[in-house]
């Protein structure tokens, strides 16, 4: 039962992240069709501020992963067994994918799209890296150092790496997957999706060893 509980909630919480990205993603181009940074300014702030409340909300219940990285990283340092990991990454995808077409519905758009957006290359692999590899360092120290500012600790993360990175920080393979099904600002190509997703992954996994090496020993 606890474990079903805090798969719901992964799912609520993954679906409501999605239609803040999707949705903001859309308000933005919307009002500033001619203005790119304006978008990505309010598509940023919005995930940011989104996120802090997904994360202080459900948190206590799931620990909000939201996230199939962040899933594997709490798995491979031993701290959810095999049956939660595999419920939570159920949950985000399926949770990922109703958030988008939520945004849709809301936006008064076809609920089922392709995404059309190129995002490919090596800068783009690199930064998915990047992303994924500082917001899941971000978890782990802000966890040991300074627990009661997680949220804002993680929120203040995915704001600064919109910018910072090529690729806009999906850092996520359950969001990256959602995208490419909407033809908006947030979108990705299907194409696109793996080199996102194994940059992700790669990413995971270096974080997991240095955590094994380094932090766990502190």
């Amino acid at each position: 039962m606890q474990v079903a509980r805090a798969a719901i909630a992964e799912a609520l919480g993954t679906m409501a992240l999605l239609a803040i990205v999707v949705g903001s993603g859309i308000m933005g181009d919307t009002l500033a069709p001619n203005a790119p940074a304006v978008a990505l300014l309010a598509n940023a702030a919005a995930t940011g501020a989104g996120l802090y409340v997904l994360i202080v909300l459900v948190g206590p219940i799931s620990g909000a992963h939201f996230n199939p990285c962040v899933t594997l990283l709490m798995r491979m340092l031993g701290e959810i067994d095999n049956v939660r990991a595999a419920a939570f990454v159920a949950a985000q995808l399926v949770g990922a994918v109703a958030g988008v077409v939520l945004a849709h519905a809301m936006f008064d758009l076809s609920l089922f799209q392709a995404a059309g957006k190129v995002r490919t290359g090596g800068a783009q692999w690199v930064s998915e890296a990047v992303a994924t590899g500082g917001l899941l360092t971000t978890i782990m120290l802000g966890r040991r150092h300074a627990p009661t500012a997680l949220p804002t600790l993680i929120a203040s993360y995915i704001f600064a790496a919109y910018w910072f990175t090529a690729s806009t920080s999906f850092a996520n393979p359950a969001v990256t997957l959602a995208r490419s099904m909407t033809d908006t600002f947030a979108g990705i190509r299907v194409a696109d999706v793996p080199g996102f997703v194994l940059s992700q992954i790669l990413a995971t996994l270096l974080v997991a060893l240095i955590a094994r090496i380094l932090i766990r020993k502190m």
